[in-house]
C-alpha cells in the first residue's frame, strides 16, 4: 500500500507537505498542490482516516440504527438519509437491530468505539439508555420515526395518531362498526400511538373502543393475530394493522382460510408497500413520508453540528391516506370516499 512518504517522495515535496495538502492543515501554494494531488492519484494513496478522525475530532461518518432493515420503510429512511449525507460529504453507516433492544446496545457501543460524529436512532425500545450512552461521549442523536423517553433529543417522525385516526374515520363512513386493531409491541411507541389514534377516530363517531392485539411488526405476527382476531363471535367487519408487514401477515392468513378482502373484512394498514412486492396497488393506508424522514433527520444533526447548543427540536410530518380496494365499498351500497386525503397533524 502506498505511504505517504512515496507520494511525497513522487511529488518532490516534504511529507509534511503532503500532510497539509490532505488535512488541509497548513498554507501551501496552488503549484505545490497540484503536484501532491497529482502525486496521490498516481500512487493511489488512501491517506488514514482514523488518523485524520484523532487530529480533527471529527470522521465525517453519520450512523442509523434501524429495527428491520428488511422492512422497506425502514430501508427508505436510510436510503434518504445516505443522500441526505453524501449531499454533504458525509459516509452513512447502517445498523440493524431486528427489533431487540440488547443488539441495539451493542450496535451503539461500537459506533461510539468508531467515533461516528452522530446516529439516527429508530429504538427497537424506550431509546433513553442509547441516549446518554451517547451523550456521554458528547454524540449527537437525532431520534427517527419512534418516541424515546429520558433526556430530550432531537426527532423527526411522521403523525402516528393523525393516521390512524384518519383510517378509522374511513372505515365508519364505509359503515363498519366491529373492528380489530392489530398492533405492534406495547414498548414501541409507534404501535401505542397509532391504537390511541384509531381510538379516537371511533370515539368521535361514538363507537367504543375496539379488541386491539399486540405482537410484533412481522408477517408471522401478522398471521396469527389476524386469526385470533377472526375467532370473535360475532366476528370484525374491518381491521387495522398497525404496520405493513403485519398488514401482509392479515391478507396471507385470510386467503388461507378463505376470508375474501373487501367482501368479508375490510383491511386498512400503516406504511404503504413499494410497487416489487406487490402484483398490484390494493392496500388502503396510512402512508408516512419516509424517504423525507430520513433527509430531515440528517438535517437536524447538521444543525446540531453547527450549533450544539440550541434547544432540541421535534418535527412531526403528517401521514397521506391513500384509498384503494381493501377497504372496500360503502356496507350500504352509497359512492366511496375521495382516494386520497392528508392525515391531520396530531
Amino acid at each position: 500500500m502506498p505511504t505517504i512518504v512515496e507520494v511525497a517522495r513522487r511529488a518532490g515535496v516534504a511529507p509534511m507537505t503532503v500532510s497539509r495538502v490532505v488535512n488541509e492543515s497548513g498554507p501551501v501554494s496552488d503549484g505545490v498542490r497540484a503536484r501532491v494531488e497529482a502525486a496521490i492519484a498516481e500512487t493511489g494513496y488512501v491517506p488514514n482516516a482514523v488518523a485524520r478522525s484523532l487530529r480533527s475530532s471529527r470522521t465525517h461518518t453519520l450512523a442509523i440504527i434501524v429495527p428491520d432493515l428488511t422492512n422497506p420503510y425502514f430501508t427508505t429512511i436510510a436510503s434518504g438519509a445516505q443522500a441526505a449525507a453524501a449531499d454533504a460529504g458525509l459516509m452513512l453507516v447502517v445498523a440493524n437491530t431486528d427489533e431487540r433492544p440488547e443488539e441495539e446496545e451493542r450496535a451503539l457501543g461500537m459506533l461510539l468505539q468508531r467515533r461516528v460524529d452522530g446516529i439516527l436512532l429508530a429504538t427497537a425500545g424506550d431509546g433513553a439508555d442509547a441516549i446518554r450512552r451517547a451523550a456521554a461521549q458528547g454524540t449527537p442523536v437525532v431520534a427517527v420515526d419512534r418516541k424515546v423517553r429520558g433526556p430530550r433529543t432531537d426527532s423527526v417522525r411522521a403523525d402516528s395518531r393523525g393516521g390512524a385516526a384518519a383510517l378509522a374515520r374511513l372505515l365508519v363512513s364505509l359503515g363498519h362498526r366491529r373492528m380489530a386493531i392489530l398492533a405492534g409491541p406495547t414498548s414501541v411507541s409507534t404501535s401505542a400511538d397509532r391504537v390511541a389514534g384509531f381510538r379516537r377516530g371511533l370515539a368521535e363517531a361514538g363507537l367504543a373502543a375496539p379488541r386491539v392485539l399486540h405482537g410484533a411488526y412481522t408477517i408471522e405476527s401478522g398471521r396469527a393475530m389476524a386469526a385470533e382476531a377472526m375467532q370473535a363471535t360475532p366476528r370484525p367487519t374491518a381491521v387495522f394493522a398497525a404496520n405493513n408487514f403485519i398488514a401482509i401477515g392479515v391478507l396471507h392468513a385470510f386467503a388461507d382460510a378463505g376470508v375474501r378482502v373487501p367482501e368479508d373484512v375490510a383491511v386498512v394498514g400503516f406504511d404503504d408497500l413499494p410497487p416489487s412486492m406487490v402484483t398490484f396497488p390494493f392496500l388502503t393506508v396510512a402512508a408516512q413520508p419516509a424517504g423525507e424522514m430520513g433527509r430531515l433527520a440528517v438535517a437536524l444533526l447538521l444543525d446540531r453540528f453547527a450549533d450544539p447548543g440550541r434547544p432540541p427540536r421535534e418535527i412531526v410530518l403528517p401521514t397521506e391516506l391513500i384509498v384503494r380496494r381493501s377497504s372496500g365499498e360503502p356496507l350500504d351500497g352509497s359512492l366511496a370516499t375521495p382516494t386520497a386525503s392528508r392525515g391531520a397533524p396530531a
